[in-house]
């Protein structure tokens, strides 16, 4: 039972390629003896992959990121199993608390050593559960670069800064004029 279909000679459009039983198109790939009558269907999707180099036109699924399974195996309990991103999560609440209680310098501090700790455990282990959400190399700009920079405004934090650095003060004079 093939679909013959006709190229119309108008407007120079073809209509798509003729298809065999088993969904191919005519003058693709033939499929074997040894295939069986499906075509290699019932070996599963290796075998469909391996017939066909093109990209699937529906996503079935989207990949996890390096590092994003569990960081301690199933049998223990779930909170267990997300140390990083639960240690992360909970320097950053003490990071708050400090800051409400009327200490903001000590509390962006821990804040962002929070994060820059959250790129440490990024490049360091192998499996960080969902402190996983982009590829490490990402994961691990993005949690530095934001650390480091709380980190130093809480350090040059008015009054009294810890950290001085000479080019801020002319910067800020000229900017707020």
């Amino acid at each position: 039972m093939r679909a013959e279909h006709e190229v119309s000679g108008t407007g120079g459009a073809s209509a798509p390629e003729p298809r065999r039983e088993d969904g191919c198109a005519k003058g693709g790939p033939e499929p074997r003896p040894e295939d069986g009558p499906k075509g290699g269907a019932e070996r599963g999707p290796a075998a469909a992959a391996a017939r066909s180099r093109r990209f699937p036109t529906v996503t079935q699924d989207t990949a996890r990121p390096e590092g994003g399974g569990r960081a301690i195996p199933g049998a223990v309990s779930a909170p267990a199993r997300q140390w990083p991103m639960l240690s992360v999560l909970a320097a950053t609440a003490v990071g708050l608390l400090t800051t409400a209680v009327g200490q903001p310098r000590i509390g962006c501090l821990v804040i962002g050593v929070a994060l820059i700790a959250a790129a440490v455990m990024r490049r360091v282990l192998p499996s960080v559960g969902m402190l996983a959400v982009r590829s490490r190399f990402t994961d691990m700009i993005t949690y530095g670069v934001l650390g480091v920079a709380i980190t130093l405004l809480a350090l040059v934090m008015e009054p009294k800064p810890w950290l001085e650095i000479p080019f801020l003060e002319s910067a800020v004079r000229f900017t707020v004029r």
